[in-house]
């Protein structure tokens, strides 16, 4: 099971460690995305060179492809992707939620077309824990419904409610599992719905709460006011996990709410697009202002690509298409990323979180 212990702290913001079946997760933390069991163009012993502890597998598309079967072969998810070290597993709801076109939703589940195969398939909360409880992984998440982004506040509750009705299903059907078991707070940007679902969510009881339904289209100000709104009303004394949330300044703001945790794919996606962060700024490596650089990318950055290769060569490598650019490109974000968050551990332990938070300009 899962054991949370706060180290520090400097105003809102947390200092703590994750105790995992695998590994102990240092917080606040950045998890890396590997949704069908890779993170895309690199493998784990990058990943262990990055002293990542904890990553992101996908319900939803692992259980499309390979299939639970191929998977139960290896013995769990771990062993079939070479990871040894943690996995959260999102529950598939925020998949089912970006199906609209091809789902039918009501307060059983959800039918829905593969689109992979065109299959007709039902996810509900039973059949996505039993799918968790199959990948074995260390954090798994309550099947929830997603509150779009707009919608008026009759529908946000209807929505809200439903994903309670799925959160006490879910918390019955993972009873006896050894991992651990998280609830997500939903109720879109309407303050009253998001505090009522807390409240729904510390009724039944969970080893940690996740805030989900933000980064769904709303204006960045109305997410940075829902976050200072509700993250101080989480239990303090288990992990608090923002979802699928987002630029370094979002972490930063994130952090500063006292969030403890973090997933985005925006690292990993964007290197692959020639977009990426160094400590000077993002650099769109396709601009042709790079063709003759030979700076490293970031001079600040011990990663692969920066010690060893010249921008004007990501670019080259950017503009034929060679797969190596993904993997470099990829490499450093993640380095980035992940430093950010040790850098911010630091902080907090030396009570100069105040500086971080004034270089990405945030203001909680």
């Amino acid at each position: 099971m899962l054991n949370f212990l706060q180290t520090g702290r400097q105003g809102f913001a947390r200092r703590g460690q994750v105790q995992l079946r695998r590994s102990t997760v240092e917080t606040p933390v950045f998890m890396p995305v590997g949704t069908i069991g890779a993170v895309k163009t690199i493998e784990p012993r990058d990943l262990e060179r990055l002293d990542a502890r904890i990553i992101l597998g996908n319900t939803f598309h692992l259980m499309l492809r390979p299939g639970l079967e191929v998977v139960q072969h290896h013995g769990d998810l771990h062993q079939f992707m070479g990871w040894e070290r943690s996995i959260l597993t999102d529950s598939g709801g925020f998949q089912v939620f970006s199906l609209a076109k091809i789902r039918d939703i009501d307060d059983r589940g959800v039918e829905f077309r593969s689109p992979v195969d065109g299959a007709k398939i039902f996810l509900g909360p039973e059949e996505s824990m039993h799918v968790q409880r199959v990948l074995d992984s260390d954090i798994a998440m309550a099947f929830d419904d997603c509150t779009p982004y707009p919608v008026s506040c009759q529908e946000a509750e209807k929505s809200m409610l439903r994903s309670m009705d799925w959160a006490r299903r879910s918390k019955k059907a993972f009873q006896g599992s050894p991992s651990a078991l998280f609830g997500i707070v939903q109720g879109g940007v309407y303050p009253q719905l998001r505090e009522r679902s807390l409240a729904h969510l510390l009724e039944i009881g969970f080893d940690g709460y996740a805030i989900g339904g933000l980064s769904v289209g709303e204006p960045k100000d109305e997410m940075y006011e829902m976050l200072r709104f509700i993250v101080p009303k989480l239990p303090a004394d288990r992990p608090r996990y923002l979802m699928g949330v987002g630029t370094p300044q979002d972490l930063v703001f994130g952090v500063a709410c006292g969030v403890d945790m973090f997933d985005c794919v925006m690292p990993t996606r964007n290197a692959r697009n020639g977009w990426l962060f160094t400590s000077a700024g993002t650099v769109k490596i396709r601009n042709a202002k790079y063709r003759t650089d030979t700076r490293a990318l970031d001079e600040n950055c011990a990663c692969p690509c920066c010690a060893r290769f010249s921008r004007a060569y990501l670019r080259h490598l950017y503009q034929i298409n060679e797969p190596l650019y993904a993997r470099l490109a990829t490499l450093h974000n993640l380095e980035f990323y992940l430093g950010l968050m040790k850098r911010i551990r630091a902080a907090i332990e030396n009570d100069t979180f105040h500086e971080i938070c004034a270089e990405y300009e945030v203001v909680v």
